[in-house]
């Protein structure tokens, strides 16, 4: 008899379906889904996020018609007792270790290789072996695998003959154009199962005290193979040509611009990203995209994607609780209830809108706006952590726990990067419009109207003078503040934010 195949609620594309030589189920084996409330009992998730993942769940269960048992049960243990007792089943490498914790202590559960990325396990850890310890860079990384799949090669040559094109990829917005002009990405339709999932969230806040964050407008993102598959073609036909020069920037009425919004369909299974990479790469081939865009959005997916999701297995489960800059000020109300009405700088108040109405911002007012605050704060890494994960609708642990942890709040001393990525209000307004017509100015550092990113920025530096002198990358910084003359006036400047938004 063939073994049930356990299918979690990120690995909804066909690829996990597919027989292989990696002990993939059989063609016809019978699939279990299983909706587990007490996923959203544990943790607040962004109400656009849980109403993605359900949608998909079920859009994919409608797909699978007579093949699949779909159980709505409190728990995965219950639902998997309900569905096929202690029959033997098989399920692909989860995707976080709680999950994969999970699944081992099921003596029933075999669990196969990880599908849905591009190198196994195995592979990086090979890599990894053959470095230096603590310079696993992703720079390093990105080249092997790209190399290893011969993507965007030429022979043993880039394409275009750089590995990287960032030097062409850092342009900050046209001043004066409130868009980009970028064409409009592709958009689902909500259909019934949408609607039924809607009331399904209304009747577990109403009746069960489940409760969410943000807004629940009408579904953004994909939740179907076919949707994803449409939204990979309007970006690699349509945006991918002018994804790379402003790929770094940010506009306030343009969100978007012309970022692929991908991440949510490939992190929930509905797309491989080997199909995503190899359709950016044919645009280049063909001539629809300039080598720069495509090498940066190749980048994203072959390079970082795939980067993170290998760190997050190799660190170990240690790694949360790194804290290597001691930061352990509670995230406050505003932040957590995702208040940009709370919020006068323009800045953090229209990024904090996006996360609120979309639960989706690009990677840099991820990074830049959002992280950077926060390690300017002294936010607790884990607390952080955790609030990305809830609040973006393509954050799962293993994406955040890298990101934000590692590259974002610095917990991690350096393992991941060479140094904290935080700025002065400068940095924002050189590669944005968010300054315009703000209450606070990005080059004042004391006064009423001083841009709390440059008082933060100069806070941070003092606070860990001797770590940022130490690091070649950051020296100057300290070199910097010891040239301020109002330095003890700027610090006082920065206690305003401590206990109220900025």
């Amino acid at each position: 008899m063939t073994d049930v195949h356990w299918l979690f609620g990120d690995q909804l594309g066909p690829h996990f379906l597919t027989p292989g030589d990696d002990g993939a189920p059989a063609r016809d084996a019978p699939v279990v889904m299983i909706e587990a409330r007490s996923v959203f009992r544990r943790r607040r998730f962004h109400r656009a996020k849980a109403h993605l993942v359900l949608s998909a769940m079920r859009h994919r269960a409608g797909e699978l018609g007579d093949r699949v048992r779909y159980v709505h049960a409190e728990t995965y243990r219950e639902g998997l007792s309900e569905a096929i007792g202690d029959a033997p089943v098989t399920v692909h490498h989860p995707t976080s270790r709680a999950a994969l914790r999970l699944v081992r202590s099921l003596d029933q559960v075999r669990v196969l290789p990880a599908r849905g990325f591009l190198v196994p396990h195995d592979a990086f850890r090979a890599w990894a072996g053959a470095h230096e310890t603590g310079r696993l860079r992703q720079e390093d990384f990105y080249r092997w695998v790209r190399r290893e799949l011969d993507l965007l090669m030429d022979g043993d040559t880039p394409a275009g003959g750089r590995w990287n094109h960032d030097h062409d990829n850092r342009e900050p917005p046209p001043r004066g154009a409130p868009k980009l002009g970028a064409p409009r990405p592709y958009r689902p339709r909500e259909d019934d199962i949408d609607a039924e999932v809607r009331s399904d969230l209304d009747r577990w806040e109403r009746d069960e005290g489940i409760r969410f964050a943000g807004r629940d407008a009408p579904r953004r993102f994909p939740a179907t193979r076919r949707e994803a598959s449409a939204a990979l073609r309007r970006f690699t036909e349509h945006r991918l040509a002018g994804f790379g020069p402003h790929e770094d920037a940010m506009l306030a009425a343009d969100p978007v611009m012309s970022h692929s919004l991908l991440s949510s369909s490939l992190n929930l299974g509905l797309l491989d990203p080997f199909e995503v990479v190899t359709a950016a790469e044919n645009a280049w081939r063909t001539g629809r995209a300039p080598v720069n865009s495509v090498e940066g959005f190749v980048r994203q997916i072959a390079g970082w994607r795939e980067y993170v999701w290998q760190l997050y297995w190799y660190f170990g489960e240690e790694y949360r609780q790194l804290n290597a800059l001691h930061h352990r000020t509670p995230l406050p109300d505003w932040f957590l209830e995702l208040d940009a009405d709370a919020v006068t700088a323009r800045c953090l108040a229209t990024v904090l809108a996006q996360v609120r109405d979309t639960g989706w911002t690009h990677h840099i007012p991820r990074l830049m706006v959002l992280g950077s605050f926060a390690l300017q704060r002294g936010w607790d890494p884990q607390g952080v952590t955790d609030w990305f994960h809830r609040s973006f609708v393509d954050g799962y642990d293993w994406v955040m726990l890298p990101n934000v942890t590692g590259m974002s709040q610095y917990a991690d001393g350096g393992r991941m990067t060479t140094k904290p990525y935080t700025s002065g209000g400068a940095y924002i307004h050189r590669m944005s419009d968010l300054c315009d017509g703000c209450s606070y100015r990005p080059g004042d550092r004391t006064g009423e109207r001083a841009c709390p990113y440059t008082t933060g920025y100069w806070s941070f530096v003092h606070r860990h003078r001797a770590l940022l002198a130490a690091n070649h990358r950051t020296a100057r910084a300290v070199q910097g503040l010891d040239r301020l003359t109002d330095a003890d006036q700027v610090l006082r400047t920065n206690h305003r934010w401590d206990e109220h938004p900025p």
